[in-house]
């Protein structure tokens, strides 16, 4: 529907909020306001012009991965209503970073991209850095800013790719390949729920060193605890990585833990049981300079973009 000529511009003029306060200038982008599309979405960047039509002031795509790959057998997506939730091991299915660098040189340049990056499946986690070296050198033409994705819970053990001393490695090299290749793009990482007041501590002490440019807190969840969902419901499902309102606590808390702990040394990008304006101010009140949605989109639809964005207007008044 969105091929149809004139509907972007009506989907513009119905959702997108244009107000000089909602605008964030970080690690050297310009950001037309805070509300982002959370990777897992346009893992193919097929619809990111489309999607741009709806008001968000960033899109990230991906995961992309170096070869293309199936993902996990189907069906590897869930709707938990009861919950307001989803669960997926989907397992970073893709077309493979040539194709998707390809696509993305149709951009029209309405919204700023980023480019959300992990490793094959088939790739062994002890050279998992050259898959995301190639990723990075692929796209470094054709996004604004990446993200290094080691915390998806659907693609094998990824215990190496989350120690400090890999982190730090990876990252550190990174920020040398993307000064070499030029212009410079932002680097962030994207971290689970599931880390302990010590691994945040890591985090903060990982992005000192490393000198990257910010935090994306936080991934899907493994924890099942606490919904409303059978647990017959949830047996049947299987695995697969939890998003949506179950996660909103826990991803504020880890939030808020960075911010204050580190005094705001860099920026964060929440994301995590946006499911409302509220929801997303809270966020911005715990320390997020921006904020993603996923699940909250898929449930309430392009009209919470402009909810969040009057919000944000309506706080800073």
């Amino acid at each position: 529907m969105h091929y149809f000529p004139g509907v972007g511009a009506i989907n513009r003029m119905m959702y997108k909020v244009k107000n000089p306060k909602l605008e964030r200038k970080l690690f050297g982008l310009k950001f037309d306001n805070p509300v982002g599309l959370a990777a897992g979405f346009d893992k193919n960047a097929k619809v990111y012009n489309q999607l741009a039509n709806f008001g968000f002031g960033f899109i990230e795509i991906g995961t992309v991965t170096p070869s293309p790959q199936e993902g996990n057998p189907k069906k590897r997506l869930f709707r938990l209503p009861e919950d307001e939730a989803l669960i997926n091991r989907m397992g970073f299915n893709n077309a493979g970073v040539e194709v998707i660098a390809e696509r993305l040189k149709g951009n029209k340049h309405r919204v700023i991209i980023g480019g959300n990056i992990g490793k094959n499946t088939a790739t062994d986690e002890s050279v998992a850095e050259k898959d995301l070296y190639l990723n990075f050198k692929t796209l470094h033409p054709v996004v604004d800013y990446f993200v290094v994705n080691v915390s998806c819970p659907n693609v094998g053990s990824t215990a190496r790719m989350n120690s400090k001393e890999f982190l730090i490695e990876l990252l550190t090299e990174l920020k040398r390949m993307t000064k070499e290749i030029g212009p410079a793009r932002p680097i962030l990482l994207k971290i689970g729920p599931d880390r302990s007041e010590a691994q945040l501590d890591e985090v903060i002490e990982i992005i000192e060193k490393t000198g990257i440019d910010g935090v994306i807190t936080t991934n899907t969840a493994t924890d099942r605890s606490n919904l409303k969902t059978s647990k017959e419901r949830l047996e049947e499902i299987g695995r697969g990585g939890l998003s949506g309102q179950p996660l909103k606590k826990r991803s504020t808390e880890v939030i808020r833990y960075l911010a204050d702990k580190s005094n705001k040394a860099f920026p964060i990008i929440g994301v995590g049981g946006i499911h409302s304006a509220e929801d997303a101010w809270e966020k911005i009140e715990a320390g997020a300079d921006l904020v993603q949605i996923y699940t909250g989109f898929i449930y309430t639809g392009p009209k919470l973009i402009k909810r969040i964005n009057k919000k944000i207007l309506e706080k800073t008044a």
